[in-house]
């Protein structure tokens, strides 16, 4: 193992509450209050809203993003966007002879999957914050872990799509997934805040995940109480075997919010070659800890 056997942010009682074989089993989720201070949520929200205004539509090839079965994202806009940062649409905002039905800044369902390494604000939070690495070395969740997709989760008034009931556990053998979310404004039940279901990590197995399809594009490969609601800067800690979902956004008021996995590296996971997202050799994917002469991890091994 490579974490310190100290803690370094989280309380014993947090770590307790996330490990323990009672209450962390049955919930297996973690709600740290105001893990960002004002100036850094401050800072991610604004590079959010710089982003959108940075959006040309013109050149897009209007991809929208949908978690829907039978209405999947599968082209190669999305499929290549792992090493990129690239704009997804809500379902909702684009009518049916292609125009967008509101301004660009309002049609946007998130932008993804790259921001934590091409963009510096949002490296700084993810790769180079000290508190991010102290979580992970706390948790002992993982031995050498590392950071693949991320994303700015948008929710737009009246239009912020429902994400239904699932977990993030598919990406590696054994199941590693951790899932980081910062809330970036005030989640209500309005606006499309998280809820899951505990214990559904221990009863609930995993069904389906999303996967590169032979032939191109994607598709959800089938396998043989709502929560007090998060304020600006919180942190979220979601086991990848826990259901979760959130609801459409019927409010007025957007829901911004920052969101990254953590997986476990070779050789204590394999990381799957049907994951929809691939590392490419320019951009595999970084370690969180720090490891002797080495920042980053191919997860071809």
């Amino acid at each position: 193992m490579v974490m310190s056997k100290g803690l370094e942010y989280l309380t014993r009682g947090q770590v307790d509450q996330y490990q323990a074989k009672l209450l962390a089993c049955y919930r297996r989720y973690l709600r740290i209050p105001g893990f960002l201070g004002n100036d850094e949520t401050d800072a991610l929200l604004t590079r959010s809203k710089q982003l959108l205004d940075e959006f040309n539509i013109d050149d897009h090839p209007l991809t929208k993003f949908t978690t829907s079965d039978k209405n999947h994202v599968g082209d190669d806009y999305f499929l290549n966007s792992g090493d990129k940062i690239r704009y997804f649409l809500e379902e909702d905002a684009v009518d049916s002879s292609g125009k967008l039905t509101r301004d660009k800044q309002r049609a946007v369902n998130k932008i993804g999957h790259a921001l934590h390494e091409l963009d510096p604000v949002f490296r700084k939070v993810t790769l180079e914050n000290e508190k991010m690495k102290s979580v992970a070395r706390d948790l002992r969740f993982h031995n050498d872990p590392v950071a693949l997709q991320s994303m700015v989760i948008f929710k737009q008034p009246q239009i912020g799509g429902a994400v239904p009931e699932h977990n993030d556990s598919y990406y590696t053998s054994p199941p590693t997934a951790l899932g980081f979310w910062i809330a970036l404004e005030k989640c209500t039940h309005l606006n499309g805040a998280l809820s899951f279901l505990p214990g559904s990590h221990l009863t609930t197995p995993i069904t389906k995940r999303f996967v590169r399809t032979t032939g191109g594009g994607t598709g959800f490969e089938h396998l043989d109480v709502p929560e007090p609601t998060p304020e600006r800067g919180d942190l979220v800690l979601i086991h990848g075997s826990v259901l979760h979902k959130s609801e459409r956004n019927t409010s007025a008021r957007t829901r911004y919010a920052y969101t990254f996995h953590m997986i476990d590296s070779p050789p204590y996971a394999t990381y799957d070659e049907k994951n929809w997202l691939q590392p490419t050799p320019a951009m595999p994917f970084s370690r969180i800890l720090d490891a002797p002469n080495k920042t980053t991890v191919s997860m071809a091994a």
